[in-house]
């Protein structure tokens, strides 16, 4: 039993000793999107879209895809992203996210005010209305523009988020370029979910960055 403790002890100070030079840490919370699709799943996903030239964005509003629905109580969809992705998140009454700090995976940088951060949708509401979405229901849409279970929100910096603005991995990738694989599954994962089509130089640089995974 003496050789057995010895031996326990021995692990219990090696793995101190990681945890103290940050090699190891305990699990964390998800503080992410939904895992999405493998990269050759989403090879494979890609190749079964339908691709045709984008639609018109005649039409198109906001309204028509009815964002940040209540989740539960006083919770609406961007605050329960805002906890989701971020870490330490204290909540008030109303719900609303008072501290914390957010890492925006698109470029790297983090935060501590909720006011920083937008909640992006990958897939952008007037891309998916050119993809197919101008044709739905207001409840469908309304199901895509508060998806939780896809990865379809992420809390990212707001100005990045901005940038971004409606344009789809042909005209607009992460800045950071290390995020450009997870994106890519992310937004295949989500457009061949809501059955939504893609261009082809969508699909090009969709292939491109699959590819590099």
């Amino acid at each position: 039993m003496s050789g057995v403790y010895a031996r326990r002890i021995a692990v219990v100070a090696a793995t101190a000793a990681l945890v103290g030079s940050g090699l190891l840490t305990a699990p964390a919370a998800q503080a992410s999107p939904p895992t999405p699709i493998s990269a050759s799943t989403a090879r494979t996903y890609l190749g079964q879209l339908t691709v045709q030239a984008e639609g018109s964005s005649s039409g198109y509003s906001r309204d028509l895809f009815p964002h940040w629905s209540t989740q539960s109580g006083a919770c609406n969809t961007r605050e329960v992203v805002l906890k989701r992705d971020g870490s330490n998140v204290q909540q008030d009454s109303s719900c609303a996210a008072v501290s914390g700090s957010w890492y925006s995976e698109y470029d790297g940088a983090t935060w501590t005010a909720a006011s920083d951060l937008d909640i992006d949708h990958v897939v952008a509401l007037a891309e998916a209305w050119r993809s197919g979405a101008n044709s739905w229901t207001t409840s469908k849409r309304q199901q895509l523009a508060n998806d939780l279970t896809r990865p379809q929100l992420i809390a990212v910096t707001d100005n990045v988020n901005q940038a971004k603005s409606d344009l789809d991995p042909a005209e607009w990738l992460p800045p950071r370029t290390a995020y450009r694989c997870t994106y890519a599954r992310m937004w295949v994962q989500v457009k061949h979910y809501w059955a939504l089509s893609i261009d082809s130089a969508e699909k090009s640089a969709l292939q491109g960055v699959l590819n590099g995974c």
